[in-house]
């Protein structure tokens, strides 16, 4: 396997490893935001945002992969 392949392995694994980490955020957020905690609720929500971009740029790392 050369190094392409296994950029882009790691890469999609990164993106989903990601996507259920901002799942878990964003039910702790719930959570937090029932049990009366609204500040920390939004800096957890905050997270899924930049967990969000983080993930946008991996898409484009992963795309660009085969563009250059």
């Amino acid at each position: 396997m050369d190094i392409l392949e296994k950029a882009k392995i790691r890469i999609s694994n990164w993106i989903d490893h990601n996507e259920h980490h901002q799942e878990e955020y964003e039910l702790f957020a719930d959570q937090m935001e029932k049990a009366g905690k609204k500040q920390s609720a939004q800096h957890i929500m905050d997270m899924t945002v930049l967990t969000a971009r983080s993930n946008d740029a991996l898409r484009l790392a992963l795309e660009s992969l085969d563009k250059e």
